[in-house]
């Protein structure tokens, strides 16, 4: 259990002094480029709570976007990240390799989808694992074009801003981005034309039809989706979207990849949101949550396209670092021994019915959605235009702050609060954070 003690304290104005303190420091000293959420500076964290400089102890319904899913401090992750650092902190895996990056692997390999051989590569950080994912499909199958889809989001390198479908803040002013990236609609039922229930069927319809005309399906490399779409608000595709273009994708030997980044390793209460549909990728990329909060990510895939790089293709000085791995492998004793898939489970549980309660009285509610502890509310002006509310958004957070709750806002339109509590946060802070948003929506 976390040494910080799991209850929220208020005591000064939010950010605090010490914090604004550290700010003035900050930006004078960092460059203006790199944002926060909220200025508070953290002294320590675990279990379901950030304690900053000043003393407050705020709610997290953020976990870093998705990282510290185990906690902030999760004893296995510290205890076996400590010994890794008292024997040895680096040595370059492509120098001298060691068998806390192999451990990985094997785990990678006996938790994703699909019982085939697979084998992994390791990197530092989700935009790397798309990346090498890209790589790795061109190799794979001698083709260059690549498919993204309408609101997904895949990093801040050249190629995954590329990928990634909105222009601010990740985009604006940074081109020229690399080529062959085709973008195709997505399954976003809540705004599909005809309804929700058709929004699968036509909308794999619609994104099968563009490849094979604008594309040709002999050209695509890769086709590239995060299983429930992050920054792009959550949004969960319409049912029979992800199997048809997957099976579009073994139909024509283009190389499906699941970008789990934000949504794998126990967030929407499986080990990965493609088994929710019974989706097996050829590639999948994770990182975030993998290692309880060191740099660490990986693309594991099919053992015959991982190996069609050439030796010494793939790699990078940090790639697996032993502690990152001793601490991944701590996060996944954690999942396993505190069955982390039920307990988002129970999160979303919770969190549904009192948000559902919250949009009976409250009409800017559009849309709740979301699986495990991956839950999201669509802020509109009214529910019949569903125009799109990214003042509430802000104005929301803002409240919720002010009261020691972090939440994060996200969306193509910037009007989605979403909510990604590590998943070992105790019932009553759970409970404790949706009362604030509840008064939240009674100020706004």
């Amino acid at each position: 259990m976390s040494a910080v003690p799991q209850e929220r304290r208020v005591v000064t104005a939010i950010p605090g002094p010490k914090s604004q303190e550290l700010q003035a420091r900050r930006l004078a000293a960092v460059a203006a480029g790199v944002g926060s959420t909220l200025p508070v500076f953290t002294a320590r964290a675990g279990g379901g709570i950030i304690e900053d400089v000043d003393g407050n102890r705020l709610i997290d319904f953020g976990s870093g976007i998705a990282v510290t899913s185990v906690g902030a401090s999760a004893e296995a992750v510290v205890r076996r990240a400590t010994a890794q650092l008292a024997d040895f902190t680096h040595t370059c895996f492509m120098v001298t390799p060691y068998e806390g990056y192999v451990a990985v692997a094997e785990q990678l390999a006996e938790l994703t989808p699909g019982d085939h051989a697979k084998k992994s590569a390791l990197f530092n950080s989700g935009a790397e694992a798309v990346e090498n994912a890209v790589k790795i499909a061109r190799a794979y199958t001698k083709r260059q074009a690549v498919v993204v889809f309408d609101h997904g989001y895949h990093g801040r390198t050249n190629l995954t801003m590329a990928l990634t479908a909105k222009n601010m803040p990740y985009k604006n002013g940074f081109g020229p981005f690399a080529p062959e990236v085709y973008r195709v609609p997505v399954a976003y039922g809540y705004r599909w034309p005809t309804g929700q229930d058709n929004a699968g069927a036509e909308a794999s319809a619609q994104a099968i039809d563009m490849i094979n005309k604008q594309i040709g399906a002999d050209n695509v490399a890769a086709i590239i989706i995060e299983p429930v779409l992050g920054e792009g608000g959550f949004i969960e595709p319409a049912k029979g979207f992800l199997p048809a273009i997957s099976q579009f994708a073994k139909d024509n030997g283009i190389v499906f990849v699941a970008d789990e980044i934000q949504s794998g390793f126990c967030r929407t209460g499986q080990w990965f949101a493609c088994e929710d549909e019974g989706i097996v990728p050829d590639l999948i990329t994770t990182a975030k949550g993998i290692a309880g909060g060191l740099p660490l990510a990986a693309v594991t895939g099919r053992a015959e396209i991982m190996d069609a790089a050439h030796a010494g293709g793939l790699g990078g000085t940090y790639g697996g670092n032993p502690v990152a791995c001793a601490a991944a492998l701590g996060a996944i004793e954690t999942m396993r021994e505190l069955d982390l898939n039920g307990k988002a489970k129970r999160i979303e549980e919770v969190m549904k019915a009192r948000l559902a309660t919250m949009a009976e009285k409250f009409d800017i509610i559009g849309d709740i959605r979301g699986r495990g502890a991956m839950i999201a509310i669509e802020l509109v002006k009214d529910r019949a235009s569903k125009t799109p509310n990214p003042e509430a958004a802000g104005a929301l957070a803002k409240a919720c702050h002010a009261e020691g709750l972090l939440v994060l806002t996200c969306g193509t339109y910037g009007n989605v609060l979403r909510f990604l509590p590590p998943l070992v946060i105790g019932e009553d802070l759970l409970t404790e954070g949706l009362d604030i948003i509840e008064q939240a929506f009674a100020g706004v």
